[in-house]
């Protein structure tokens, strides 16, 4: 179980493959919201579970690789 006071506004998100995911906008309750303003979120926020997450360190790193988690990612209404 990882510790969500870890994610801070501006983290990176990277698949287990190392690929960059994208940018952490805030914490969403048990979500993880990306900004919309990264270059792989196509201008939109797109929001992933914190199930997801297997470490965090300088970086929040998910479980899924890059290829899976923005195939599987939920945009933000």
């Amino acid at each position: 179980m990882v510790n969500t006071q870890q994610i801070k506004e501006h983290m990176e998100v990277c698949g287990s493959d190392g690929a960059h995911v994208g940018t952490v906008d805030h914490l969403d309750g048990a979500r993880i919201k990306l900004t919309k303003d990264d270059p792989k979120s196509g201008g939109k926020h797109h929001l992933i579970p914190v199930d997801w997450v297997d470490e965090i360190d300088e970086k929040v790193h998910l479980k899924k690789s890059a290829k899976d988690a923005m195939a599987q990612w939920q945009a933000a209404a």
